[in-house]
């Protein structure tokens, strides 16, 4: 009898949880626009009951004043009437017509007061509540708005690289929190693209270091061996040279890899410190090839990692180095800062680069007008380097050609 066959493997959850379905009556959920339309809705229905309310009070007290007797019989002189008025003039006629247009006269003129009264305390009044609404607005909108302010605070946070952070946002199931739910799932899953990201350059560079190391050994000890043939040393020696490029081409794969993130753990450095320590370096080197190494190095003190830091200057003394005229060459090295920025110049003599080449010169494998392999001055990653570092610091590194042959590399980095 034949085997039942297994059944089938579950297929793998989703990483990323759609939420909670929609409940019957979703134009009940506290969105947003619901919240904002009530709120504002009611801010002006109350802020008319007030204005009404007050136009109401003026109307009534201007009403009552509109209704005193506009004139008073001052005294009788035989056919003669004297009338006064706080509004008119007064009126001294023994003519009915002229008394009826006086007294007309009054009552307009006790209008006329009345309704400007009116109109300067109606001014007044929504003057006053415009301001109130205005201010109780602001406050209400940047209570509304709160949560926008946290998930910036958040996300400016991450990327300062600390991917730990998290918005949690509490309150209404509106579209903000959803928001920030979703932004706390994307940082989940960018954390652990991350944390894979450092095991598997941790384990590349372990896994890559090893081989290169025992080739050296081996090498190394066959060249030791003095009765070896002139043609097995030489080739030997230029396997050695081969196997010590590519380990040179690995640290600085690796390098670039790590320096792409933000730096997590800061520490102060002094850029000048940082940039005599690459002078240290390259000294031997720029003897070699008579290149003198000058500048004034002022103190510049940055948060950063100091071995990355000092991989930036002693790239670009190295280049400075590499790449200079024959004879009476100099690298020029100075730390300064400027306008709240540590900078860190390093200029040089060398040939002439044309300004639409100096993009290319950042790029991994490249150099002026040629691919950057196969030469003895470096494996093509030391500028590439250079600026992952640098932007991993938040700064920049700009390069601008020198008149007379060279370049000026400028690093700008925050305090």
């Amino acid at each position: 009898m034949a085997a039942t066959p297994a059944p089938p493997p579950a297929p793998p959850k989703p990483t990323w949880d759609p939420g909670q379905p929609e409940g019957p009556f979703p134009w009940l959920r506290p969105t947003i626009r619901i919240r904002l339309t009530l709120l504002y809705g009611g801010m002006f229905l109350i802020a008319g009951i007030l204005l009404l309310s007050i136009i109401y009070l003026l109307a009534a007290q201007a009403l009552r004043e509109g209704n005193a007797l506009p004139f008073k019989i001052v005294s009788v002189s035989g056919q003669k009437i004297v009338v006064s008025s706080p509004n008119c003039p007064g009126v001294t006629t023994d003519q009915v017509d002229q008394f009826n247009a006086a007294i007309q006269s009054c009552i307009l003129e006790q209008r006329r007061h009345a309704l400007d009264d009116l109109l300067s305390r109606s001014l007044m009044a929504l003057l006053g509540l415009s301001i109130i609404a205005f201010a109780f607005g602001y406050a209400m909108a940047g209570r509304v708005l709160s949560p926008l302010g946290r998930i910036t605070r958040t996300a400016r946070r991450v990327v300062g690289s600390d991917l730990t952070r998290r918005i949690e946002l509490d309150g209404p199931d509106d579209e903000l929190k959803e928001l920030a739910d979703t932004f706390d799932e994307m940082l989940d899953r960018l954390e652990r693209a991350f944390t894979a990201q450092q095991r598997f350059v941790a384990n590349a560079s372990h896994e890559l270091r090893t081989p290169l190391a025992i080739n050296r050994t081996l090498l190394e000890v066959h060249l030791s061996d003095p009765g070896a043939p002139v043609e097995l040393q030489q080739l030997g020696r230029t396997l050695l040279a081969t196997n010590e490029r590519s380990e040179q081409l690995v640290e600085g794969l690796l390098l670039l890899a790590r320096s792409e993130n933000q730096i997590v753990e800061r520490k102060p450095v002094d850029l000048a410190e940082v940039a005599s320590r690459a002078i240290d370096q390259a000294r031997a080197e720029a003897a070699a090839k008579g290149v003198e190494i000058r500048g004034e190095r002022a103190l510049a003190v940055v948060q950063g990692n100091g071995v990355l830091l000092e991989r930036i200057a002693l790239n670009l003394v190295q280049n400075g180095v590499r790449y200079n005229v024959p004879e009476g060459g100099w690298v020029e090295v100075v730390t300064e800062v400027q306008h709240g920025q540590a900078v860190l110049v390093v200029s040089n003599t060398g040939p002439v680069v044309p300004a639409y080449e100096v993009d290319n010169l950042f790029e991994p494998f490249r150099r002026l007008r040629t691919e950057r392999t196969g030469s003895d001055k470096g494996v093509g990653l030391g500028l590439s380097i250079a600026r992952s570092v640098a932007r991993a610091h938040g700064g920049r590194i700009t390069a601008t050609p020198r008149d007379g042959g060279g370049l000026v590399m400028r690093v700008t980095l925050p305090l």
